[in-house]
């Protein structure tokens, strides 16, 4: 089998040239033949301007179909994409173009109102995403390419453009394609180089695992500038010839859910927080009524809610899927539990930049609640603990998806991949005799009990979250005492006559309970509220260094 990534693109564009590929929601639509054409005309940009292969190429903008072709262009013309994510600020932005050594920037017409091009002194020019055009040049070569690029086009496809004139880089296992910058939480993030190798990989996994046919239909609401989004609701999908949809506005659960509605995908890639949201405005509220626990108890009865719950959950999801897979951040349990009470075709997979991104996978009719499934193909997975199945300890990863490094930055690249090519995950887990494997946290979030117990906050915030009025919560430790910090839900408390006070007696309310259902060492002090949500890094998890601190 031939390992070559560039091949499942160049093979789908020739195989489903006449489908529609790429549509921006409520927008465009390009059949695979536009963006083939479209990459063309990029190449011969590429070319005409002196770009080689090997160089670096950076793109910043909120997900859309030209999006999707510049970055396609950038690989099958043999550079290095350098995809940063839109919600970066600006520093952070000028930081990675310049970090990288990027030559050309495309960009989306938001991020390019808050930039400035003298911070990128060696950017050669910056074309916006919308239609290609060059707002900043600093070579001649571009300026002229640019501007008679229809005429340059036209002289080389004189009886227009035909799906036999593809001709694509080739590209090799080692060689690098992509440098993708961790996100942005701690001062400066790493630029993980992943090589071709790990793009086949992962898309060879989809291909095993996922049922996805030429001409299905796909929603695509992750950052394609995040290696998860990219992979699973981008590459997978171009190479089966499927047509997707891209929500190229915030994608809030209001816009999800119409989409979800109207594009009725036939697979659904998210972060576990798009499916609690959408499961608690429009699921949880039906099955929170005391005749419906009442009722939920009665075997028979049972099953036929349990039937009319599933269709209720099936259909706010668009009503057509396969499955739901879930992953880049730990699962809210009783949103799980839900799930599995009815049977729902969901399954939670694990991985990391790092690895492009899998590392873990179970298909969800043999996935076992609360892990998040086994060492994908490719990949051997091991916990480096005395005892793996009950005392957790560090998850370490190789294989084929495993990135080249960390570009320019040797030291963090030799702490993160050991001489026998072990990547250390910096995750905590533990693996049953299955080889399923179940996240216990973050090593670099553990705290120390009063007496060394080992506390994953993220276990305590889990059951927190599920307690009334409470939106988004951290636990810290400050003087060797856990404090909650809660950003209330304002909206429903006020919807229900709360005030202020209501809401912090319900709070401190809220921590009596939970130290019941907790050890000792591991149960809350005190409460403090917080008058706005937590910031988040681009996965749409708490920037927790921010909050260490907090005072009250």
């Amino acid at each position: 089998m031939e390992q070559s990534f560039i091949a499942y693109i160049k093979n789908s564009i020739q195989q489903n040239w006449d489908l529609d590929a790429l549509t921006d929601y409520k927008g465009a639509t390009l059949q695979y033949k536009d963006v083939a054409r479209k990459i063309e005309k990029l190449h011969i940009l590429f070319e005409e301007s002196g770009i080689r292969k090997g160089d670096k190429i950076a793109l910043c903008g909120r997900n859309s179909s030209h999006w999707g072709v510049a970055f396609l262009a950038v690989l099958t013309y043999g550079a290095v994409a350098v995809p940063i994510l839109h919600e970066f600020k600006a520093d952070n932005v000028h930081n990675i173009v310049n970090h990288s050594e990027a030559r050309l920037l495309f960009v989306g017409d938001q991020v390019w109102e808050n930039l400035n091009e003298h911070a990128m002194p060696h950017l050669e020019g910056i074309i916006l995403l919308p239609d290609f055009t060059l707002p900043v040049s600093r070579s001649e070569k571009l300026t002229y390419a640019r501007e008679h690029l229809n005429a340059m086009f036209g002289q080389k496809y004189p009886k227009n453009f035909r799906k036999e004139h593809v001709s694509y880089h080739e590209d090799q296992p080692d060689e690098l394609a992509v440098i993708n910058y961790t996100s942005g939480t701690t001062s400066y993030s790493k630029g993980v180089m992943l090589p071709y190798r790990s793009l086949w990989s992962n898309t060879a996994f989809a291909f095993e695992v996922l049922p996805l046919k030429r001409g299905d239909n796909i929603v695509c609401m992750l950052p394609m500038a995040h290696m998860y989004g990219l992979a699973f609701e981008f590459l997978y999908e171009f190479a089966v010839g499927c047509h997707i949809y891209y929500l190229t506005r915030m994608p809030s659960p209001k816009i999800i859910f119409q989409a979800f509605a109207e594009v009725r995908p036939s697979i659904i890639i998210a972060v576990p927080l798009i499916i609690e949201k959408i499961i608690k405005k429009n699921v949880l509220p039906k099955l929170e009524t005391p005749t419906m626990k009442l009722l939920l108890k009665v075997p028979f009865v049972n099953d036929k809610i349990k039937a009319t719950v599933k269709e209720q959950v099936t259909q706010a999801f668009g009503g057509r899927f396969s499955e739901i897979i879930i992953g880049g951040a730990a699962f809210n349990q009783e949103v799980e539990q839900l799930l599995k009470m009815l049977d729902f075709p969901y399954t939670v997979g694990y991985g990391m930049t790092e690895c492009g991104p899998i590392i873990c996978y179970e298909d969800w009719t043999r996935f076992k609640p609360g892990s998040c499934g086994k060492a994908a193909p490719r990949m051997e997975v091991r916990i480096l603990s005395p005892d793996p199945e009950n005392v957790p300890g560090e998850i370490i990863c190789r294989g084929m998806n495993v990135m080249l490094g960390y570009y320019k930055n040797p030291e963090a690249t030799a702490e993160a991949i050991d001489k026998d090519g072990w990547l250390h995950t910096g995750d905590l887990g533990t693996m049953d005799a299955y080889g399923n494997v179940t996240i216990k946290g973050r090593s670099k979030n553990m705290l120390l009990g009063p007496s060394g117990q080992n506390i994953y906050p993220e276990e305590i915030e889990d059951k927190l979250n599920n307690m009334p009025y409470v939106a988004e919560c951290l636990v810290v430790q400050q003087n060797d005492k856990l404090v909650g910090l809660v950003y209330p839900d304002f909206d429903d408390a006020y919807a229900h006559g709360l005030t202020l006070q209501d809401i912090e007696r319900v709070m401190e309310e809220n921590r009596v309970a939970l130290n019941q259902e907790l050890p000792a060492y591991s149960q809350l002090a005190k409460m403090k509220i917080y008058p706005e949500a937590f910031e988040k890094t681009p996965k749409k998890s708490i920037k927790r260094f921010l909050y260490q601190e907090a005072k009250g």
